[in-house]
């Protein structure tokens, strides 16, 4: 990993996201999550002040821990257990967790059909899947620029796909969206700001579409 991958892009990323506006997103996807916690992609830590006031622990897995974190880690009074590994290959029994969380980070995953197969393997018949994502725009202008700029974009952001139609993939990795919002981030390139914002439960057939 270079210097830009391992110190910069990590730093412009924390900055990007972690404007008033996303914190009140975070929230609000955040309000129902209980129970035992799975945070995939926990990287710098910006859903820790998000979480409700129940919340007192919860479990992450990244492939690498950011230091970025440490401070957040410190001033929070929810304690975290950090596992270092991959999204495509869980190191936690069927059933394990109510809630997991997904913010900004099925974008990079080099297999996310696998990692979301994963997702709902851990998770427990009444789990939720808490996803904050942004993906494939349905505007034919705006589809064309992410599917043109993606290969840039994963090379220069830490793998990014712009042009991942989040919610199918959900759907199709044996996962049932409850309830689901798309738009675009005011402020934001329509190109990176399309976001998903929604609840999944584990499709009790277990048949992916």
């Amino acid at each position: 990993m270079n210097a830009y991958a391992r110190s910069v892009f990590p730093r412009l990323m924390d900055a990007a996201l972690a404007t008033p506006a996303i914190a009140r997103l975070r929230r609000e996807l955040l309000a129902a999550v209980c129970g035992d916690i799975l945070e995939l992609g926990f990287g710098t830590g910006l859903n820790l002040a998000c979480y409700p006031a129940a919340v007192r622990r919860l479990t992450a897995v990244d492939v690498r821990h950011s230091p970025l974190a440490e401070p957040r880690l410190t001033a929070s009074p929810i304690a975290v257990q950090r596992h270092t590994g991959s999204a495509e290959a869980l190191p936690f029994a069927p059933a394990s967790f109510d809630s997991v969380v997904s913010t900004w980070t099925l974008c990079s995953i080099p297999d996310v059909v696998r990692a979301l197969g994963e997702v709902r393997r851990v998770l427990r018949p009444s789990g939720l899947f808490f996803f904050l994502e942004h993906g494939l725009s349905p505007d034919r202008g705006v589809r064309f620029r992410q599917q043109v700029l993606t290969p840039f974009y994963r090379l220069a952001a830490g793998g990014c796909h712009l042009n991942r139609d989040v919610a199918t993939l959900i759907e199709r990795s044996g996962l049932r969206i409850r309830n689901l919002e798309r738009f675009y981030l005011p402020g934001e390139g329509k190109h990176t700001g399309y976001t998903f914002r929604g609840i999944a439960t584990p499709n009790s057939s277990g048949v992916t579409a």
